[in-house]
């Protein structure tokens, strides 16, 4: 019969085969797109559900580390700025191949520093705070408070921080050449830190701790001051580190009364009894790093006679007994001018008396120091230092700068932690 096919089964008109088997593709490809549409869809609320739980734990994070506390303290402070960055946690963990045990620099108290490589191969310094520590996120919040009111060529400079980890990170430029408790306590290396490096370095420390007692916006007293807390780059420039237990100074006060905080070896006696803290309280503990810059030896060593065990007093003793080259490392005496290296001494001695009232300011050790350096390059010329020289030395242009990190960080908006993430310094009105 036409229109039918017959191979021993129930004759089908061609028409409606044909139908059934469009409806059957249809629905395949129906089910499949609506499946399709189900996966793409529940993957979206999926990974939007997880970034929205990763924001609110970057906000959570943000708080933790004291980033309302940042805000705060930032905003008491004005001044002209130089920009910085908010970095990314993925940036820098990127950055420090997930903090590989291979680019630690340093650890200590404090926690541990690593070494960095952004995507343009600039180096960089990341310092990451202990986990678990209010103590620890109270220095970082200090330490960035205070490194933001000033930047200076002996001092080093933050670039920048991340609030969003689990423990806050403040971001450095990265010094190349160690601290210079390296280089003063390494046999290797402490043949090549010549007198001349030594009173340069010397000088530039002095430089850096006069500006943060006295030409800051905000009187700043380090309160660490040590060698370990010197970097030095590849030209053996200073570079003025660790500000976490710094204070700052309202104009109105000349001392704080403050926990006794500090470096044994290194800290000022007068305040050890009496927690009142001074710009004088550094000068101390430069005078112990001009002892060590000059002896080679440790601010406190436990395996010498009890009298030479603290370097500062035993240090004293030996100018006053006239026994300096006796205690002075044997390749400085042999390089240097033996009037220069009576005068550093002195200025030690002086530095280390033990009532702050007895010590020079900051400014004037550099001021002395600034000379001493110009009278050795210029020994010929050297009763004509001019004064002059030394102050431009000293009053080098600074800057001020200050960290924006957003006007909200509220635990139920994702704005204000947004807009945090996603600026950087921005310039504040009436900057010096």
């Amino acid at each position: 019969m036409e229109g039918y096919h017959s191979y021993g089964k129930a004759c089908v008109p061609d028409q409606f085969a044909s139908n059934e088997s469009s409806l059957s593709i249809k629905l395949t490809v129906g089910i499949g797109v609506g499946l399709l549409v189900l996966l793409v869809g529940g993957s979206w609320i999926y990974w939007g559900l997880k970034k929205r739980k990763l924001i609110q734990l970057k906000e959570k994070f943000f708080q933790q580390n004291g980033g309302i506390l940042l805000q705060q303290k930032l905003s008491n402070y004005q001044g002209s700025v130089e920009t910085a960055k908010i970095y990314s946690a993925e940036e820098l963990e990127k950055a420090t191949n997930n903090y590989n045990e291979s680019r630690v620099l340093g650890q200590g108290g404090y926690g541990t520093v690593y070494r960095g490589i952004l995507p343009d191969n600039k180096e960089i310094a990341i310092k990451k705070s202990k986990i678990g520590s209010q103590h620890q996120v109270e220095q970082f919040i200090n330490e960035i408070t205070v490194l933001t009111q000033i930047i200076h060529r002996n001092v080093v400079k933050l670039l920048g921080c991340c609030l969003e980890t689990e423990v806050p990170l403040l971001v450095y430029e990265f010094i190349t050449n160690g601290t210079l408790s390296d280089h003063i306590h390494d046999k290797g290396r402490s043949f090549f830190l010549s007198w001349e490096k030594r009173l340069k370095i010397a000088a530039e420390t002095a430089r850096a701790l006069a500006y943060l007692h006295s030409a800051t916006s905000v009187p700043i007293i380090h309160r660490d001051v040590k060698t370990a807390n010197i970097l030095l780059d590849d030209n053996f420039t200073s570079k003025v580190s660790d500000f976490g237990a710094s204070r700052l100074i309202p104009h109105d006060q000349t001392e704080l009364n403050t926990l006794v905080q500090g470096t044994f070896g290194y800290m000022d006696p007068e305040y050890f009894h009496t927690s009142q803290l001074t710009e004088k309280s550094d000068v101390y503990s430069f005078g112990v790093v001009l002892a060590e810059l000059l002896t080679g030896r440790m601010a406190l060593s436990f395996n010498v006679p009890e009298s030479e065990r603290n370097l500062a007093k035993y240090f004293v003793s030996a100018v006053n007994d006239d026994r300096l080259f006796q205690i002075l490392e044997d390749h400085i005496v042999n390089e240097g001018n033996i009037k220069l290296l009576k005068e550093v001494a002195n200025i030690a001695k002086s530095c280390l008396s033990l009532r702050g009232e007895d010590r020079p300011s900051m400014k004037e050790v550099a001021m002395e120091l600034e000379g001493l350096v110009i009278m050795e390059k210029h020994p010929w010329g050297n009763a004509n230092v001019n004064i002059e020289e030394i102050e431009n030395l000293l009053n080098a242009p600074t800057q001020s700068f200050n960290i924006d990190v957003g006007t909200s960080c509220s635990s139920n908006t994702t704005t204000g932690y947004d807009s945090m993430i996603n600026q950087v310094l921005k310039p504040l009105d009436g900057g010096r």
